[in-house]
This record gives C-alpha cells, sequence and structure tokens, in this order.
C-alpha cells in the first residue's frame, strides 16, 4: 500500500536509545532494540491487524507505522487500564489520544480510535509540511512522527528532533519499528 506522506523503509533511524532499551532490559540499543520490542509486541499488535489495515487504507497511511505507534505507546495494549487509560496520565486507547487536548473517540481498542490517532498524526505532518517546506518528504514524515509525541512546536531541526520527546528518541524509534513491522506482514 503507498503511503501518500513517503517511505518509511527510506527513512534513516538510529533507533531506540539507551533509556528506552532499559524498559526491556535490553543489552543492546539503536535500530536492533527497536526491533526485539516490536518482535515483543506482534501478538499483542497483531490483534488490532485488521483494524490498523483498514484504517492505514482509508487514510493512505503505512500501517507499519500506526502498528509501531501502537508498539511504541503501549506495547500493544500492555500498559492500559481496563478502561483504555494509561496508568497515570491523559493518554487514552491503543494510540494514546490525549485527553487534554482531543476529545476521545470509540473505544480504546476500536477502529475509530485508530482512526482518530492516525487523524491526529496526519495533521502533524502536514504542520510540520508547512513549517518546513524545504525538507524532502520522509523527512517531514519521519518529523510528523516526533510531533505525535511532542507536538509540532518541539521539532525544531531534523538532525535534533527527538530532543525533548519520551527517551529522547520517539521518532527514531517509532522509524525503526515501522521499518520491523514492514517486513513483518504489515
Amino acid at each position: 500500500m503507498a503511503c501518500i506522506f513517503g517511505d518509511i523503509t527510506k527513512i534513516d533511524t538510529t533507533g531506540a536509545s539507551e533509556k528506552t532499551a532499559s524498559y526491556d532490559g535490553l543489552g543492546v540499543k539503536g535500530v536492533e532494540a527497536s526491533y526485539k520490542m516490536a518482535e515483543t509486541d506482534l501478538k499483542r499488535v497483531d490483534k488490532y491487524k485488521t483494524i490498523i489495515l483498514n484504517v492505514g487504507r482509508a487514510k493512505q497511511m503505512d500501517p507499519a507505522v500506526i502498528a509501531a505507534i501502537i508498539s511504541r505507546e503501549t506495547r500493544g495494549g500492555l500498559y492500559l487500564t481496563k478502561d483504555g487509560f494509561q496508568k497515570n496520565g491523559k493518554g487514552f486507547g491503543i494510540m494514546q489520544v490525549d485527553t487534554g487536548f482531543h476529545t476521545k473517540r470509540g473505544a480504546w481498542d476500536s477502529e475509530e480510535h485508530v482512526t482518530q490517532g492516525t487523524e491526529i498524526l496526519i495533521g502533524f505532518i502536514k504542520r510540520i509540511q508547512e513549517k518546513f517546506p524545504t525538507w524532502p518528504k520522509d523527512h517531514q514524515f519521519k518529523g510528523g512522527i516526533s510531533a505525535y509525541n511532542r507536538g509540532p512546536g518541539n521539532v525544531r531541526t531534523y538532525e535534533r528532533m527527538d530532543v525533548g520527546t519520551s527517551g529522547g528518541d520517539y521518532a527514531n524509534d517509532v522509524v525503526a519499528r515501522a521499518q520491523w513491522f514492514k517486513r513483518n506482514g504489515y
């Protein structure tokens, strides 16, 4: 499926930071750690595969990116309370829609929720395209992924877009996970 925002397989990435990798007790960091975490989450993320593929097709978003965000945000739903919230915050659902900025739509694991999360991501990609019109398409795509975590104001340069994101690696980790999901059925 073609993604109108870029080709996730062509985006450069450093993968997960040591801090992010440490949550799984991994002795490695970088792309290898991101791949291992994506693999760990595969069975949980696969529960939503039909939803992810449907939303990806409808919104022209690479399903591997949606899967990677679900993996990064909630480890495929593992880190959610029974009502779909993160244990100590305003993030809702498998894509962690911030209820401080958005009115939640649908159940925490529904197609409506994944559609909302994907629409938010697309909105951020478009904001980055406007903010950095001379960046190559793939750089704008990665910048939008970073903005999904900390907002478009946090993205100031391509090289340092993850400064201030969770783990200091959000876009790099999501891109690496997405590349793994792309090679594994998404």
